[in-house]
């Protein structure tokens, strides 16, 4: 497996992406592009290229801050985050920056993108399908805030595919409807897997903060791990 770290243009940003793939495999192949959670790329998001590699995909770890920008994976990360909720313009073009830097790579077919984001990373992937490039034929979004930017609606092609705790305080299940009724508006293919008893990061290991209604649930983590395979089989095989 090839493992390799690459600086590109983040759009006028200095980024740096990390990619892993199959040396064995021959010719292009799809990309998945991982977003990383509110600290910044780190150790979760490689990991998960690492396994996206195994599946015989390149895994791209894209990076929204910058190069060397990074949070603590285990403390507040809101000062890093928070530029980006507040101007999604800018959001969008460091994503779409970061789509491009994938398409670059001699390995991937550039016609043939998923993404797919934790948290605040769930977001990104939320909008990369609101930013309706063909090329993106799905993203996965895992407890990702549904806020909508304050930028036009435009009809998308991208399947969309969100998973959400039932019980996430920080994502509110109440807010479902909302998303529903925008992505309906936008053309979207979507549908929206809720889990019984799982929290926010349901999916992520580490989480253990039960009191602020952070809490892996192995259960919720294993079919949404199940349900993702099958998703980006559909929209990239």
């Amino acid at each position: 497996m090839k493992k390799t770290t690459f600086d590109y243009d983040g759009d006028g940003c200095l980024s740096e992406g990390y990619v892993a793939y199959d040396e064995c495999i021959s010719g292009k192949r799809p990309c998945v592009l991982i977003c990383h959670a509110w600290g910044g790329q780190g150790e979760p998001e490689r990991r998960r290229a690492d396994l996206v590699a195994e599946s015989g995909y390149v895994g791209f770890a894209i990076d929204i801050y910058g190069k060397g920008i990074r949070g603590d994976l285990y403390q507040a990360n809101a000062h890093l985050m928070q530029p980006f909720l507040d101007d999604r313009k800018k959001l969008r073009q460091r994503l779409v920056a970061a789509v491009k830097a994938a398409q670059s790579l001699a390995q991937v077919d550039a016609n043939r993108l998923a993404v797919i984001g934790w948290g605040f990373g769930g977001l990104c992937a939320l909008d990369l399908a609101r930013s309706a490039l063909e090329e993106v034929k799905g993203v996965v979004s895992f407890y990702g805030p549904f806020d909508p930017p304050n930028l036009p609606q435009l009809r998308t092609t991208t399947k969309i595919l969100i998973h959400q705790g039932y019980e996430d305080p920080i994502v509110p299940t109440s807010k479902i409807f909302m998303v529903a009724d925008e992505l309906t508006m936008a053309g979207a293919d979507w549908r929206i897997q809720i889990y019984g008893k799982a929290k926010h990061a349901f999916n992520s290991r580490g989480a253990n903060l039960p009191e602020q209604g952070i809490l892996y649930n192995p259960e919720a983590a294993q079919r949404s791990a199940e349900l993702t395979e099958m998703f980006l089989k559909e929209v990239l095989c």
